[in-house]
Formats: structure tokens, C-alpha cells, sequence
């Protein structure tokens, strides 16, 4: 009989445990919406204007916003791309830039379990057991049953304080079917205040606190990375029209010297010239050539590794707009309205990376005085209460006046502190480390914001000087054709004249490329970067 019961007691035990199972599961995709529903909320709580424009921040899998980067101009497998595209694309698709999104996700789904710990939590359990145990000499078996379900709650408080019940309920007598009683229940809860000292409530604080400013780090720093990967694609893009135009420039260069090498060659069969002029010219025509087929391999290879960062196949059939170059061309060199001293001062205000350096200092500070209230006396104050059900089957009618209550305090006197002097002494070392580290990244702001301060002053004046240099090698090959026909120059006069003129041209795309390059450097330096919902960038 008594095995029966046992094996009833599991049976009802199992049936019970499906049921309430059942009844307080979620789907998967459930528990995902949840989730995602309560990390934007925190990402949105935390993100202020000032970091930036609140788009293009939501992983892939979770339905985008109204005014994120229109997918379908991210979506071009062939054709020219333009720069407004390429943006677009790179933003929606570039696979760093999806990391990015989910490093700020994890960390903000992760102080969601964190702030979790700190609210009334509930906590179910069902616990059961039948237990058989062989004959041996005395030919009697052993057999036991047990159970016991609960359910618990536990809460910190604002000031470190720890409350915990438990509620316990016998299912024995229930579950095996015996008809003299059913359910007994047992209420405990317990107090634990801290009153002097660090205590582990005022610990476990700090961590929830700790989580908190690294969710607000995390959105300066997503917000810090789209300036500079905005300013990558940009660069990497006219990079590539760069190569592309040095392309056109060298095969015009290669028809010219062509050119030049067969009406030489006519020239010296007619007696006109000596053979180791077209031997001159000959060879420069080769020099061309293979410059020519170099800036055509280094194009190309440039070309799919910016479709790379696309996230295109690296043989899809695009190709870059021509005409951004000549866009870039037409709007010619602009420089910020800004003084070298206008320019450090917003840096200092306006960087989101010197704010979180700044913001660790307060960490570390905080550290220090938790570690402080770690080396004297700790003293917290407990209570607790244990309370029975009435016997047979009242399980719910507790006795509250024949429960058994405690008031005590757990004191942690000062004569063993080598752990906490050596956690104090740490806090203070990494308290100084911060402050060096905060001082060292506003010299790196400085420093940075002067460096391209000058790149932008230098980039404008080379540009005006490659320009005119530009202009000089124009004429220098055409007197030097007029010259050379004259019989009043050498081939060699010509042939580097002609390779002037290439390198003029080389030059004025470089410096144009390289100026806008060092403007918008500067916006992300200065920390006056802004990004917009497609991708693009303006000045804030």
C-alpha cells in the first residue's frame, strides 16, 4: 500500500508541476518582445539630445523606427552608388555597425536583470522525493516520501536594507492521498538593516548603480562611433573616386606619351630626329602603361574592399558616382567658423568620450567612501518571525499570535580588516588612476582638435597650391609641344613636362579629397558632428 502511494504522491506531484508550468509560461517570442520592449525603454530614458539624434540604434531582429535609414535605398546590388547611397547602406547593413548596436542592447538588457534584483521578486518552488531502499538480511524495505512547495520574496531597499519571507506548504499528507489531514503552511520573513559600515545591502546598491552609468556610457559611446563611422565611409568613398580619377589621369597620360612617341617616330624617319629620342619616348610610353595598369589594380582592389564595408559582395557590379567628386569640386574648399581657442573650448564641453572619462571619476569616488565604511565596525540590525497554519487542513488560517518573532543585531567588530584595508587602499590607487586618466584624455582632446585644426588650415592651402600647379603644368606642355616642334627643346623637356602634368593632376584631387576629409575630421574632433537618420552627417 504503501508503494502505491508513493507512486501516486509522484504522479500528483508531476500533474501539478505541468499545470502551474503551463499556466505561468511565456512563448519565446513573448519573452523576446518583452525584452525588447523594456530595453528601449531604457535606452530611451537615457539618451539625451545631446549625444546625438535618436536613430539607427535598434538591432536588426526588432522593428525599426519611422525615421530610421531607408532600407530600401540600402538595399542597391548593381549600378553607381552615390554618396547619399553609400551612407544609407553602410549604416543599415555594415556588419560593425550592427555589433555596435547590440554591444548597447546587451548592456541595457543586462541592467534590466540587474534593476530586477532590486524590486519585489517572487520565487515558486515545488520539492518532492520517494525514496526506496533495498531489503537486505532484515527483509524489510525502507521507504520514505517527502514534500514541500514555497513561495518567496525578496526586496533591497534604498538603504541597503534586505526583506525576505518565505511562505512553506506540506503537500505530504495531500499528495499520498491520506484522507486524516491535507495542508500545512509555514510563514518566515526576515530583516536585515545595515547601521554602521558598508553592509551587504549598500554593496549590492552600488552594483545596480554601477550598471546604470555603464548603460549611459555605452549610448555616449554608440553615439561617439557613428561620428567617426560616418567619417570613415565618407573617407573610404572619396578614397575610392581618388584612385578612380588617378585611373582616368594615367590612362589619358599613357594616350598623350603614345601620342608623342609615334609623331616622334615619324620625325626620325624622316631624318628629322634621333633614335634615342623615340627610344626616350618609347620608354616613358612603358613607364605610363605600367602606372596605368598599377592605379587600375589599386583602384579596383580599393573598390571591393569599401564593398566590404557595405556589406556587398565583394564581386557585386557596382561602382562609386563619378559626379560626387565634381560635386566636391564645385563646392570647392569652405573652412569652419571656428579660432583654434573657440574650437578646444567646444571639444571640452561637447566630446562624449571625455564626459564618460570625466563620469568615472565619480565611480571611483564612490568606491572609496563604500570601501571607507568597510574598514570600522560593521553593525546591522535583523528581525525575523516564523508563523504556523492551523493543524488539518486550515493551511491558510495563520496563527499570527502564537508566532515566535526575533529583534537581534549581527555586529563585525574592527579587528580583522587586511581585506578591506587592501580594497580601500586599491579604491584609492584606482581613484588616482581615473583622475590621471581624465587629465590625459582632455590633453588627447586638445591635442587632437589642434592637430586637425592645422591639417585643415594646411589641407586648404595645398589645395590653392596644387591648383596652381595644375595650371603651370597645362602650360608647360603646351609651349614645351610648340617648343619641341621648333626644334628649341628635347624630347626630354616634353616627356617631363608630361609627367608634371600627371602629377599636378594626381595632386589637386588628393588635396581637394583631403580637405574635406580634414573638415569633417575636425566636426568629429570638435565633438560638432551631427549624424542624421540617413546616414549623412551636418555640422551641429
Amino acid at each position: 500500500m504503501l508503494k502505491f502511494r508513493g507512486f501516486l504522491f509522484l504522479y500528483r506531484g508531476l500533474c501539478i508541476i505541468a499545470v502551474l508550468g503551463m499556466a505561468g509560461g511565456c512563448s519565446p517570442q513573448k519573452y523576446k518582445a518583452d525584452a525588447d520592449k523594456e530595453v528601449y525603454n531604457v535606452i530611451d530614458s537615457k539618451w539625451k539630445n545631446s549625444f546625438g539624434q535618436k536613430t539607427n540604434y535598434r538591432i536588426s531582429d526588432t522593428a525599426p523606427p519611422p525615421n530610421d535609414v531607408n532600407i530600401a535605398n540600402a538595399s542597391i546590388q548593381s549600378g553607381a552608388i552615390n554618396l547619399a547611397q553609400a551612407a544609407a547602406m553602410a549604416t543599415a547593413n555594415n556588419r560593425d555597425y550592427q555589433t555596435r548596436k547590440e554591444t548597447l542592447y546587451l548592456s541595457a538588457l543586462e541592467l534590466t536583470l540587474i534593476r530586477h534584483q532590486y524590486t519585489l521578486q517572487w520565487f515558486g518552488t515545488v520539492d518532492g522525493g520517494y525514496v526506496k531502499k533495498g531489503a537486505g538480511d532484515s527483509r524489510e524495505e525502507d521507504v520514505s516520501v517527502s514534500s514541500e512547495s514555497g513561495g518567496t520574496f525578496k526586496q533591497i531597499l534604498a538603504g541597503g536594507t534586505i526583506v525576505s519571507t518565505r511562505l512553506a506548504i506540506d503537500w505530504l499528507r495531500f499528495l499520498t492521498g491520506d484522507p486524516r489531514t491535507s495542508l500545512a503552511s509555514v510563514l518566515s520573513a526576515s530583516v536585515t538593516m545595515p547601521l554602521l559600515g558598508s553592509g551587504a545591502g549598500k554593496v549590492e546598491l552600488e552594483k545596480l548603480t554601477l550598471a546604470e552609468r555603464s548603460v549611459l556610457y555605452q549610448i555616449r559611446d554608440f553615439n561617439r562611433y557613428r561620428q567617426t563611422f560616418v567619417v570613415s565611409i565618407v573617407n573610404d568613398y572619396y578614397r575610392v573616386l581618388q584612385l578612380r580619377d588617378r585611373v582616368a589621369n594615367a590612362e589619358n597620360n599613357y594616350k598623350m606619351v603614345a601620342e608623342s612617341k609615334e609623331r616622334l617616330e615619324m620625325e626620325a624617319q624622316a631624318g628629322r630626329r634621333n633614335r634615342f629620342e623615340v627610344d626616350q619616348a618609347e620608354q616613358n610610353m612603358l613607364t605610363a602603361k605600367d602606372g596605368y595598369v598599377s592605379a587600375q589594380q589599386e583602384y579596383e582592389q580599393a573598390l571591393d574592399s569599401f564593398k566590404i564595408s557595405l556589406s556587398l559582395p565583394a564581386d557585386a557590379n557596382v561602382e562609386l558616382d563619378q559626379n560626387e567628386l565634381m560635386a566636391l569640386e564645385n563646392i570647392g574648399i569652405t573652412q569652419p567658423d571656428y579660432t583654434l581657442d573657440m574650437a578646444v573650448e567646444t571639444a571640452l564641453l561637447r566630446r562624449l568620450d571625455l564626459a564618460n572619462s570625466a563620469d568615472k571619476i565619480d565611480d571611483s569616488l564612490r568606491l572609496v567612501i563604500l570601501a571607507t565604511d568597510g574598514l570600522g565596525t560593521e553593525l546591522n540590525l535583523l528581525g525575523s518571525a516564523s508563523v504556523n497554519s492551523k493543524e488539518k487542513t486550515e493551511f491558510d488560517n495563520l496563527q499570527f499570535h502564537r508566532g515566535t518573532y526575533g529583534l537581534g543585531f549581527e555586529a563585525d567588530l574592527p579587528f580583522d580588516r587586511k581585506a578591506e584595508r587592501n580594497a580601500y587602499r586599491r579604491a584609492l590607487i584606482n581613484l588616482e588612476q581615473s583622475r590621471r586618466q581624465y587629465e590625459n584624455d582632455v590633453e588627447e582632446v586638445k591635442l587632437s582638435v589642434r592637430n586637425t585644426y592645422r591639417q585643415l588650415i594646411e589641407a586648404a592651402e595645398r589645395h590653392k597650391i596644387q591648383v596652381k600647379s595644375l595650371k603651370l603644368a597645362r602650360t608647360r606642355v603646351e609651349s614645351t609641344s610648340l617648343l619641341l616642334e621648333a626644334g628649341r627643346l628635347t624630347t626630354r623637356d616634353l616627356l617631363d613636362s608630361q609627367n608634371a602634368l600627371l602629377q599636378a593632376q594626381n595632386n589637386v584631387t588628393a588635396a581637394l579629397v583631403g580637405h574635406m576629409i580634414a573638415k569633417l575630421s575636425f566636426f568629429q574632433d570638435v565633438g560638432i558632428l551631427q549624424v542624421k537618420p540617413d546616414g549623412m552627417w551636418q555640422e551641429r
